[in-house]
């Protein structure tokens, strides 16, 4: 797939502005193929163009979805031509785009913010249409998933990872400040560590949770820090709880998507 792809957005907020980032910078698409509806003017990767209409023009390869939710009700009705629809919208499932959209092979795309640098995870679910997997191929792991109930879940794990690992990022930097560091320091080791520990873990011979005893040697520092995680599953079981509820208001999102 080359730059010549035509791409139409419906919004293009914080995901979909990293996609189409990266689209670009790859040359999978150029930019001056893309156009994003909107309801204000964003600002776009220059050559994008954009406006509050569809263009009158051929209908594009591909038609992205890219707006909250709860706005579906809000899209104007779709241009006539012979293109996929691409659905980012969280619990939004096939049913309902295909009842709203009819005539048009719909493809569920649940991209994380990594995608930026083309290091993310795209799930997807639908129809298997030709150019899909070469679109989203830059954008890092591309993962489809047949079941869409586990699709959902799989928005939860990769999808809402990410905002997760920060949050453990932060406060691993916090713990290291009550060792002395400065927060700016202990921020940029912190950064650095699980940096370099997912980049090593991707290329391992071996699952996480043998590095993890790889690195923890018998009655050393790290196996006494580690016994404090592993102290009645208390880690394990607070990322069940944290995936748990974000999987409850994915299934309330596809509820009110359904309406």
């Amino acid at each position: 797939m080359s730059g010549a792809l035509r791409l139409w957005l419906v919004g293009c907020g914080n995901m979909a502005g990293a996609m189409l980032r990266q689209w670009i910078a790859s040359g999978v698409v150029a930019a001056g193929n893309v156009f994003v509806v909107n309801r204000h003017d964003r600002e776009l990767p220059e050559g994008v163009r954009q406006g509050r209409a569809f263009p009158d023009e051929p209908a594009p390869d591909f038609l992205q979805l890219g707006m909250k939710p709860q706005q579906i009700g809000e899209i104007p009705p779709l241009p006539a031509g012979d293109y996929a629809l691409i659905s980012i919208l969280a619990g939004a499932d096939v049913a309902t785009l295909e009842a709203r959209f009819p005539g048009h092979p719909v493809v569920r795309a649940m991209p994380n913010l990594p995608v930026a640098l083309g290091k993310g995870v795209v799930a997807l679910h639908g129809t298997q249409v030709p150019g899909i997997d070469a679109l989203m191929a830059p954008l890092g792991l591309v993962e489809w998933i047949e079941d869409e109930t586990l699709f959902d879940n799989g928005t939860v794990l990769s999808g809402c990872g990410p905002a997760f690992v920060y949050r453990f990022i932060d406060a691993l930097a916090e713990a290291g400040t009550t060792l002395g560091f400065s927060p700016e320091q202990a921020q940029r080791l912190a950064v650095a560590t699980v940096e370099g520990s997912g980049l090593l873990a991707a290329q391992a011979d071996a699952p996480p949770s043998v590095l993890a005893d790889r690195v923890a040697s018998p009655g050393g520092s790290t196996r006494q820090g580690m016994n404090v995680l592993d102290k009645d599953d208390a880690l394990k079981a607070l990322l069940r709880e944290t995936l748990a509820a974000s999987a409850k208001r994915t299934a309330e999102m596809a509820a009110e998507a359904r309406k």
